[in-house]
């Protein structure tokens, strides 16, 4: 009886550390989905982010369900992905990311809104592996001008290297993310694609991770 006791505890933690483990990657791929998602709502709506833009743009973040909330003082939390356009036009696996920052001004209440950055430099991205960075700070960003075509823009020659872009309750608009934080999220990065990858590591292949992976960058690449 000892003899199991000695050899069935093992396997059970192995057993329990396996279903964590797998649990675990089920969040990250369910945060791949529904940033899929994301970008399939922006394509299909009317005003959206202008092809122009798009055509200069070396990396994207998207955030699905950034909590913005405040009471005189805001807030905002999010989970989301960041992928970079490699140099032969492909686009990188998605790397996770985490944006937090405030805000000063008369606000009250919660709502939740999906975010896409649109980030001109892919330097700006793959940098972030040494730390995190301060937008508006470290870097310019701007809420992003609307409409499929760059008319619809107040900024012509999109000098900003950051522009913001939400969708809450289907209205479409440029946000504000000034003095926001964004940091690589190390832990669901080795979730995903285990212990010890990097985020620069990530940042530099194209090589197929999961299914998620494959329906994002389709829907990235029709944008």
């Amino acid at each position: 009886m000892r003899f199991f006791r000695f050899f069935l505890t093992p396997a059970l933690l192995s057993l329990v550390l396996v279903l964590a483990s797998a649990a675990d990657a089920g969040k990250e791929t369910e945060r791949i989905q529904n940033s899929t998602k994301v970008l399939k709502t922006f394509t299909e709506m009317d005003e959206t982010i202008p092809q122009e833009l798009l055509k200069q743009t070396e990396g994207i973040v998207v955030i699905p369900k950034l909590i913005n909330a405040g009471f005189g003082i805001g807030g905002k939390r999010g989970k989301g992905i960041a992928t970079v356009k490699l140099a032969d036009g492909t686009w990188s696996n998605p790397v996770f990311i985490t944006l937090t920052g405030g805000s000063i001004g008369f606000q009250i209440g919660v709502q939740a809104v999906d975010l896409v950055l649109i980030f001109k430099n892919k330097g700006v991205l793959t940098k972030v592996k040494n730390g995190d960075f301060t937008i508006g700070g470290d870097i310019s960003a701007s809420a992003g001008p609307v409409g499929r075509s760059s008319t619809a823009s107040t900024d012509h020659s999109f000098e900003a290297e950051v522009y913001s872009y939400s969708r809450s309750k289907g209205l479409f608009a440029g946000i504000s993310i000034n003095g926001s934080n964004l940091a690589i999220d190390k832990t669901s990065l080795a979730n995903f694609y285990g212990s010890g990858t990097t985020s620069q590591k990530v940042f530099e292949t194209n090589k197929t991770a999961s299914t998620a992976v494959v329906e994002f960058k389709s829907v990235l690449k029709g944008m």
